[in-house]
């Protein structure tokens, strides 16, 4: 088994990144123990279909870096890496566009998306599954954990395996299975998905020089509710427990049988939230400043992952290469 996802350095990653992947992701790392059964990259590439500013990816890059190591990613049993550093990526992604049809690329939801909405999308955006799936296969995963979101990209890297196979008659790629986190949706403070594109998430580190009570106002008392008063019986599924049950589970099931009894306000609960997110990431907060003040040792991790890596597309795409008749000096490959 080998597992691989991927985490786009689009913005400042937040609690619905954490809980709905890396939380997933770090699980999985322990759950191996090896740093050749768990790959996990930055991917910067795809990241060029939003962003157009050289400066703000770099730092975008680094930060998504230096949060994954302050939230557990050991580089003794993971491999991490920058997909950028390696670039036969790239070349996996024009063999693998020529084998699949326009018409599985059309109806990409992400594209779709797009074109319902008026907005001319890039061919960096249309192709985007195939890199998405030639980051998948070029480094024989077999488990992608993701997302419901993002099922259809998976399904999209197994039709092209199937069909790169087909194509030149040899069994070069496996066929990757989707792994999805089991943990709920969770809505940003306007009660909708929290996204970064939404404006409305609560970040995983605590923002430098806000009191407790900044954030408190900030990202937890505008959390949007209904009008039930503190003697209603409240809905144990909802947004404010959804959360409060992520960030502390145990204290969440204590709290949970008085929260739908009622006689509890919203105020009360939105207070707990933020206690307990305050207490659950200070130190991871803590340690990313730490980390971050020695660039060296991220530089050094994220070298040594791609050194990893890419000694395994390297193979692989040596056999992409034979299979589709392609040759190249030996110098280099």
């Amino acid at each position: 088994m080998r597992i691989l996802s991927g985490v786009q350095p689009s913005g400042t990653l937040h609690l619905g990144n954490f809980y709905g992947a890396i939380d997933q992701h770090i699980q999985l790392q322990n759950t191996t123990g090896r740093p050749e059964d768990a790959f996990y990259f930055i991917a910067n590439f795809h990241s060029l279909t939003t962003i157009h500013d050289a400066a703000r990816l770099r730092d975008l890059t680094r930060d998504v870096a230096l949060d994954y190591l302050a939230l557990g990613l050991d580089p003794n049993k993971a491999t991490f890496f920058r997909q950028s550093d390696v670039p036969e990526v790239c070349e996996l992604t024009w063999l693998l566009s020529c084998c699949v049809g326009k018409g599985l690329l059309e109806r990409a939801h992400s594209y779709k998306d797009k074109i319902a909405r008026g907005i001319e999308p890039s061919m960096g955006l249309f192709n985007y599954p195939v890199l998405m799936a030639a980051d998948i296969l070029i480094y024989r995963s077999t488990v992608v954990p993701v997302g419901k979101d993002q099922q259809q990209h998976v399904e999209m890297a197994q039709d092209m395996a199937q069909s790169f196979n087909a194509a030149f008659g040899k069994e070069v790629f496996l066929r990757p299975e989707w792994r999805f986190s089991q943990a709920p949706t969770l809505l940003g403070i306007d009660g909708a998905k929290m996204s970064k594109s939404y404006n409305n998430t609560i970040p995983i580190f605590l923002p430098e020089g806000l009191t407790e009570k900044k954030i408190f106002r900030t990202y937890f008392a505008p959390i949007k509710t209904d009008s039930k008063t503190v003697e209603d019986p409240k809905d144990p599924q909802d947004t404010l427990m959804t959360l409060y049950r992520a960030i502390a589970p145990a204290e969440a099931a204590e709290f949970e049988p008085v929260y739908t009894r009622g006689g509890v306000g919203y105020g009360e609960i939105k207070q707990r939230i933020c206690k307990a997110y305050i207490e659950r990431f200070t130190p991871a907060t803590e340690r990313r400043a730490r980390i971050a003040a020695d660039p060296d040792y991220v530089e050094g991790v994220l070298e040594q992952g791609a050194k990893r890596a890419r000694e395994v597309a390297r193979q692989v795409m040596a056999e992409a290469r034979e299979a589709a008749g392609i040759v190249v000096a030996r110098a280099t490959h």
